[in-house]
């Protein structure tokens, strides 16, 4: 096999095929005309035993788990929650936005969830309250991206797999780095609050308004302290994490709050296998595309290409980090860490880069990219919300993107941000 397949694979994307598709299509086409019917074989076992997998099954338990808590009216508490404690501040919305979608990343792991059920209701508010539609829409899609971030992950656990890292320590990663890139959020809309002049969404919470909201939104928060101190402690694994987050979001939504009926169920369940199963297929072709590149050469190609330009770690992750982030302008998180983790690990592993290090700065970067014009896909979901076109919303993020994209390099330079509690508990 040559590389050929890559510049089919990337025709096949501009084309407009679903990405699954384009990753088994693409090396299957070069093994047709090569006639090497030997790696066509590779590619179908490789689909299959790419999904046949234990740990994967986190994923559609994580995402039932995020359906559920979703629909389960567990946003609204949130936003509660949030504005008890910071709604008086100036920009409240602004930093209950930003709060919001901290404590809903515990929950859910996706960007796009955070952007849909939190934009939906905060954006409305924001207007009513003196925002721009377009400030509204950039506040919600930025701070959408700590999601992915602050674990449970999906792009996490898909890395993990591929890349054979340890789930819980690339959990524990992400923690630190997400909650800075919140805080620093928060600190940059309470300057933007004071220069624009934002006004302040309530009067003061007494403490018992603060109490009530923290009975209302205690249970949801559970969910996050159960699965991840189980993990963190070894109690259980990631997979059986996901599965008894999804089995307490059933419980409580259904039983105990009862904001979910038994017929709903049924919408709710459909929606999470249909999600899962374009996951798992995205996951059995980036499998079977990187068996075909181990088998082309180009990583070892690329490993040259790099070192050729300079044998310093320092300099190759400052270079990676804007390859990275321009690749994230066009594809997609998960596609982006299921082609490119397979390719760019090994190289910096090689370069006694830590593999939980450059775990955690490929994930911040390419979950960036959902927020990151021309093609970030919660960009999107927010003009769609609000009408607005995707450039004012995206002129209105820049000076977000900017403090998000000094977060990735703080993490890239200063291994302890996202390594410091792997270590502490044990996982390095």
């Amino acid at each position: 096999m040559t590389v050929l397949f890559f510049f089919v694979f990337i025709v096949l994307l501009a084309l407009g095929m679903p990405v699954a598709f384009a990753l088994i299509t693409a090396p299957a086409a070069e093994a047709v005309v090569r006639n090497e019917p030997g790696v066509l074989t590779q590619i179908a076992l490789r689909l299959y035993y790419g999904i046949d997998s234990f740990p994967l099954m986190a994923l559609p338990f994580f995402i039932l788990a995020g359906e559920l808590m979703n629909r389960g009216g567990i946003t609204l508490r949130l936003v509660d929650l949030s504005q008890a404690f910071i709604g008086h501040l100036r920009g409240g919305l602004a930093h209950v936005n930003i709060a919001t979608s901290m404590l809903f990343a515990g929950l859910s792991g996706s960007a796009v969830a955070d952007t849909s059920a939190i934009g939906s209701i905060l954006i409305p508010a924001m207007e009513e309250n003196g925002y721009s539609k377009r400030f509204a829409a950039a506040v919600t899609a930025a701070s959408s991206v700590i999601g992915p971030i602050i674990p449970p992950s999906g792009i996490m656990i898909m890395y993990a797999f591929m890349m054979n890292v340890s789930v819980a320590g690339l959990f524990a990663a992400g923690v630190v780095p997400g909650i800075l890139l919140g805080v620093s959020l928060m600190i940059l809309t309470a300057v933007l609050a004071r220069v624009r002049d934002y006004p302040v969404a309530r009067e003061r919470a007494t403490w018992g308004e603060r109490g009530a909201a923290v009975r209302a939104g205690f249970l949801p928060l559970l969910t996050p302290v159960i699965m991840l101190g189980g993990i963190l402690l070894g109690i259980f694994t990631p997979t059986e994490a996901a599965a008894i987050a999804a089995a307490y979001g059933l419980i409580l939504a259904v039983f105990v709050m009862r904001t979910i009926s038994i017929r709903q169920l049924q919408e709710i369940v459909s929606r999470a296998a249909i999600a899962s199963g374009v996951i798992l297929l995205l996951v059995g072709g980036a499998v079977s595309f990187a068996s075909v590149v181990a088998l082309s050469g180009a990583p070892q190609q690329i490993a040259n290409a790099l070192l050729g330009i300079s044998d310093n770690p320092l300099v190759l992750l400052f270079i990676i980090n804007i390859f990275l982030l321009v690749v994230g302008m066009f594809l997609d998180a998960g596609p982006a860490i299921l082609i490119l983790g397979p390719i760019l690990g090994p190289v910096f592993i090689g370069l006694d880069v830590h593999p939980l290090h450059f775990a955690i700065i490929m994930c911040v970067n390419v979950t960036v990219g959902l927020a990151t014009p021309p093609m970030g896909l919660v960009l999107f979901v927010a003009a769609g919300l609000t009408n607005e076109k995707v450039e004012r919303i995206a002129w209105e993020m820049l000076p977000f993107l900017a403090v998000e994209i000094a977060i990735i390099f703080l993490v890239t330079f200063v291994p302890a941000v996202s390594l410091a509690l792997p270590n502490a508990l044990g996982f390095m």
